[in-house]
């Protein structure tokens, strides 16, 4: 699946390179997360623990075709975090959203669509955590942006569209005890991206 995400963006860039519109253009990006993930119960019957906020942190490239109504794919490498009382949950995956987006006003533009997500690592508490379930899963981004000439800012916000759980035999709530957290991203995305 992380192949098909790559071919799709690259075979973008592609027809950008082909097309001389007037508002094409690609690019790189970064910015912050603030993120939290689903709910980790830590054995079968517990009460849920809903995750506090994190700062994470985005890098990527985008393309863009178009310029009143445009597409913008992208391909983003995304680090995330999550806090569960004392215990932290970190994420790294590659974004690719598939952006839809119409200018409003002036520079201002509002964007959305699907974005595919690839799970790279996760881990738990410091133990790496191999078991999840669909390495592979599908989010929604919307937002709202600001270009001006090749810099542009915009503030989105993501959210995955399915149960995606981690499972993982806890160390340190006995022996053979099940736990499980949701890997389903829920953020806000602070983005910078400059078009080259």
């Amino acid at each position: 699946m992380k192949k098909l995400i790559i071919s799709t963006f690259l075979l973008t860039l592609f027809c950008l390179g082909a097309q001389a519109q007037d508002g094409s253009a690609f690019g790189i990006k970064g910015g912050l997360n603030y993120n939290a993930n689903g709910d980790y119960f830590e054995s079968i019957g517990d009460n849920a623990q809903h995750p506090d906020r994190n700062i994470g942190y985005h890098i990527g490239v985008f393309g863009k075709i178009g310029n009143d109504l445009y597409f913008r794919p992208e391909l983003v490498y995304t680090s995330t975090k999550s806090d569960y009382n004392s215990d932290d949950f970190n994420m790294k995956k590659i974004d690719a959203p598939l952006l839809f987006g119409v200018k409003v006003i002036g520079p201002i533009s509002v964007f959305g669509g699907p974005s595919l997500q690839y799970i790279l690592d996760t881990e738990f508490d410091g133990i790496s955590i191999d078991n999840v379930e669909d390495d592979f899963s599908v989010g929604l981004n919307f937002g709202i942006g600001l270009n001006l000439n090749k810099i542009g800012i915009d503030l989105r916000y993501e959210r995955g569209f399915s149960d995606n759980e981690a499972t993982f035999i806890g160390n340190n709530i006995g022996p053979g005890v099940i736990s499980r957290i949701d890997t389903r991203p829920d953020q806000l995305i602070l983005s910078l991206s400059v078009a080259l």
